[in-house]
């Protein structure tokens, strides 16, 4: 297929076009490389595929790694050049990644979440309208669960009461989405991702955050007073399943009811999973790991909760099992070391060029 990846110098992006692109599919990276964190590890993921000189050129670029890779510089919020740029194309999928995250990060910048998650998402919408795509998938969070304790967390189950701006936004794309799949029956489906980790990991994650602190002898804040838990899910598990959904275009829900209705379909073509690893591990026994694995005791600061936060999260991903045989299998002390060699050759031993 040919299929275009939003956010491609992003975490999850870089890790699913590399294995898109191992399959055989022609894939168009799409990314604006913005400075939310170090501009270098987001060119450096774009190295891996074989994407140079991102920096000082626009593009399209094409690979020197993959001759069915090229890759785009481009804002989302660029109406017209998007629109252009879908009709040269021709894109059969599209999977949309490109979003301004961080819960912390829309306590202080709130606009930069309406400009890419609400204004470049309605683009993605608009282009996909006139331009025939078969099926967009896009990325939602666990963080639209807000106040829900009922656990595990279930897309069967209504969210409607965000305690972040980013999470509003990303409930937002959902029922942006609903629209278009029932207005214009294009076919799209959100994946609600659990804290998602890995090499190549964001650096304002805690495993980065608190690996980087251990290997530089600082202090980690735990929140919470460590009383955490979160449903940490592996790359590979991740890019795992996504693969798995863009190959398959939802259909509609012929047994949905008004009546009582499933907010995770609809008589349109439209569905909305879990994607996690189904098994939530305590932060102190995350810490635990890093420790294990970087060979040194944290020194850590406890911290009360932080605006906008949550203490659990845990993905209920049996729709994701019974309709794609989706099954995370990473343990987290295996994750965590992946992590952490990763971190060592790229920052310590310098394997990579910065």
């Amino acid at each position: 297929m040919k299929v275009l990846i939003t956010g491609t110098a992003g975490f999850i992006g870089y890790h699913l076009a590399l294995q898109l692109l191992e399959r055989g599919d022609e894939v168009v990276g799409l990314d604006s490389i913005n400075d939310y964190y170090d501009p270098n590890l987001k060119l450096n993921r774009l190295r891996q595929l074989g994407i140079e000189d991102a920096h000082r050129q626009e593009g399209p670029l094409q690979s020197n790694r993959f001759a069915n890779h090229r890759f785009l510089r481009m804002n989302l919020e660029d109406r017209e050049a998007l629109m252009a740029f879908f009709k040269r194309e021709k894109f059969e999928r599209v999977c949309h990644l490109a979003a301004q995250a961080g819960v912390r990060y829309s306590l202080t910048h709130p606009h930069a979440y309406v400009d890419s998650n609400l204004t470049g998402f309605m683009n993605i919408l608009e282009a996909c309208r006139h331009h025939n795509i078969e099926h967009l998938v896009y990325a939602s969070s666990s963080s639209v669960y807000g106040l829900n304790e009922t656990m595990p967390f279930s897309t069967h189950d209504n969210v409607d009461h965000p305690v972040s701006l980013y999470a509003a936004t990303k409930k937002s794309n959902e029922l942006m989405a609903h629209t278009y799949s029932h207005l214009y029956q294009l076919p799209t489906t959100g994946l609600r991702f659990f804290t998602v980790y890995g090499p190549w990991g964001r650096p304002d994650m805690a495993l980065f955050m608190f690996t980087k602190a251990i290997f530089e002898d600082r202090p980690i804040h735990v929140y919470n007073n460590g009383q955490m838990q979160r449903d940490f899910t592996y790359i590979d598990d991740i890019t795992e399943g996504v693969t798995r959904v863009i190959d398959r275009v939802p259909a509609g829900n012929d047994a949905w009811s008004g009546a009582d209705p499933d907010p995770s379909s609809s008589p349109a073509p439209y569905k909305i999973y879990n994607i996690g690893n189904n098994s939530p591990v305590q932060l102190m026994d995350f810490i635990q790991a890093i420790e294990e694995q970087t060979g040194r005791e944290a020194t850590k600061e406890f911290m009360p909760m932080q605006p906008g936060d949550v203490p659990k999260t845990w993905a209920d991903v049996s729709d994701l099992m019974n309709d794609f045989d989706y099954k995370p299998a990473t343990d987290i002390r295996e994750g965590v070391k992946s992590f952490v060699d990763w971190y060592r050759a790229y920052y310590i031993e310098k394997q990579y060029r910065l």
